[in-house]
Order: C-alpha cells, then sequence, then structure tokens
C-alpha cells in the first residue's frame, strides 16, 4: 500500500487524465467549454496537512455537491423525521433530474435529497425568513466549515441557472401538487440556483469533505457544528445516492460518501481520515467527471481507502 503525497497524486492525475476524452464540458455552465475538458485537478486534507496535484486553482461551480451542505443545515433545522417526511432515503435509478419517477412510482416526494427534486424540496426546510436570510446562512455555514471566508456565489452562473431552470421548475411544481413543497415554489428554486453558484476550488471541496470525514467539526475552533447523528445521515446519502445512478458502483470500487456535481466536481470524506476534492469538467451521460472517477477509483485502490473490509490476501 503506497503512502499519501504529492507525487503519488501527480502520478494518479497523469493516469487518470486520459479518461476526460470520455466525457463533455456542459456548455450551459458559463465559462465552460470545450477549452476545459482536459483540467483536472485534486486536494486531499488529512486535517494536518494537504496534498495537492494538477489544477487545483480553477474556483468552479458547486452545482451539485451544494445539495450535502444543504442537506446539513435542513436536519440542523428541522431534525431527520421531518426532512424525511419531505424527501425519502431510497437510491434512484434514473436521472438525476428525472421528473418521470416521481409520477411514475406514485410517490409523493423524492427519492433522496441527492437528486434535483430532492435538493429543491430540501431547500424549502433551511430555516430564514426570505431567500436573502436563508442564503446568507447557507454562505456562513459553507464559510465556517472550508475555513474560506472569501467564498462567494457567482452572479453569471446564478443567471445561467435560473434561465436554463425549466427542468427544475417542472419539478419544484409537481412537489408542490403533492404536498412535498412547503413554501412558494420559486424561493425554493432561487436558493437551490444560488447554492449551485457558489465558487470553490478543490482546496475548498476537500474541506467540505474532511467537515464530514472530522465529525462535523469547524476547523479553527474544532467546535462541532452539527450533532452525530446528521452527519451519518449526510455520508449514508451520499453512499447511495451522491454519485447519481453510478453510486452502486463507486459504493464497490471507491467504498466511502461521494457526492459530484455536473460542473465535474467531486468531494469525497473518508470518515476519520481525510476529505478529498476534485475538479474534472468532462462529465459523463450520468453527471460525474470521467476522469474525476477514475482517479478516486484509483486513490482508494493505492491508499486502501475502502472502508468496507480488506481483501482476502491481507487477512
Amino acid at each position: 500500500m503506497k503512502q499519501l503525497s504529492n507525487e503519488l497524486l501527480e502520478e494518479l492525475i497523469e493516469d487518470s487524465l486520459p479518461y476526460a476524452s470520455e466525457g463533455a464540458v456542459r456548455p450551459v455552465i458559463p465559462f465552460y467549454d470545450e477549452t476545459k475538458k482536459d483540467i483536472l485537478g485534486i486536494t486531499v486534507w488529512t486535517g494536518d496537512a494537504s496534498y495537492h496535484a494538477g489544477n487545483t486553482d480553477m474556483y468552479v461551480p458547486m452545482q451539485s455537491t451544494a445539495k450535502i451542505v444543504t442537506l446539513m443545515l435542513a436536519l440542523s433545522d428541522f431534525g431527520k423525521d421531518r426532512v424525511f417526511e419531505m424527501v425519502g432515503m431510497e437510491p434512484m435509478g434514473d436521472f438525476f433530474n428525472s421528473i418521470s419517477q416521481l409520477e411514475q412510482n406514485h410517490t409523493d416526494k423524492p427519492f433522496n435529497p441527492m437528486v434535483n427534486a430532492g435538493a429543491i424540496a430540501t431547500s424549502a426546510l433551511v430555516k430564514g425568513g426570505n431567500v436573502e436570510e436563508r442564503f446568507d446562512r447557507y454562505m456562513q455555514f459553507l464559510r465556517n466549515i472550508t475555513g474560506n471566508p472569501h467564498l462567494e456565489m457567482n452572479e453569471d452562473v446564478y443567471k445561467a441557472e435560473k434561465s436554463n431552470g425549466a427542468r427544475n421548475r417542472s419539478l419544484a411544481y409537481f412537489l408542490q401538487s403533492t404536498g412535498a413543497m412547503i413554501m412558494d415554489p420559486e424561493e425554493a428554486l432561487d436558493f437551490y440556483f444560488r447554492t449551485n453558484a457558489v465558487m470553490m476550488c478543490t482546496e475548498d471541496f476537500a474541506r467540505v469533505g474532511y467537515f464530514l470525514a472530522n465529525g462535523g467539526r469547524e476547523p479553527e475552533t474544532n467546535k462541532r457544528l452539527i450533532p452525530p447523528e446528521h452527519l451519518r445521515t449526510v455520508k449514508s446519502i451520499m453512499l447511495t445516492s451522491g454519485m447519481y445512478n453510478s453510486s452502486g458502483q463507486f459504493a464497490v470500487e471507491v467504498g466511502f460518501p461521494l457526492k459530484s456535481g455536473v460542473s465535474g466536481t467531486m468531494i469525497g470524506a473518508v470518515p476519520g481520515r481525510m476529505g478529498i476534492g476534485i475538479v474534472g469538467p468532462a462529465i459523463d451521460a450520468k453527471g460525474n467527471s470521467t476522469a474525476g472517477g477514475a482517479l478516486i477509483k484509483s486513490l482508494s485502490q493505492e491508499l486502501g481507502l475502502n472502508m468496507f473490509g480488506v481483501d482476502d490476501d491481507e487477512l
């Protein structure tokens, strides 16, 4: 088994980068085009040290990695029982923005908080007097858990989210019709669009992963910001649903909680050990970074990070 180092990460970046050719950059994201296809970067944060390789200084929108932060806030505000009255816990064998699954399965709530419908329903469970207050709380929480006070929303990305949000609006209004939306759908959508548009780099993503891996403690003070039971819930949902309908494959081949976003972002949380942040804009049809996926699989294998046990030849 190898030791974590910048040199190891550089080797894994070099081996994984060719997989970018199997994906495509999502053009509806401002400043995203095919020139970003061969970008790949990783940061691993252990609490004592930070390891880097590749394109680590590129700031990209959180997109669906924001869903885990929103879920943490909703659980803190309303508790598990109330949150899961409005959204389910089960994996969904369809695409992340599917509306057909809601209707065909005769359910009155989304399958889980990691798909778009579930995240929109969860967005309605973040407390605040208006969208601005809710989003300010989101940003303060995110700055606290990353230790980065300079994180901001990108206005152009936010506007693009709104102008290309017809499918998400359909989901929100469908949820309203089933009773799974507790506020004005447009307010929930506006909050959701804003969280997707927050810009972060691999270090920030890794810090979110480490927050999950390290018991929900603020990096500067070591103060616990959310209860352990909520962390367990978030990490369990990430493991079963965080990589869309490739979640089962990643659970087997990587073996720790992950969450991806269509900007090619990825957050990994290895319980008690490290947080991982990856940026690789070329994504596959399911919404996951192709090079980033190859990279996280190799990293788990090389460092023995799979939390489901050791291989037979290690017994």
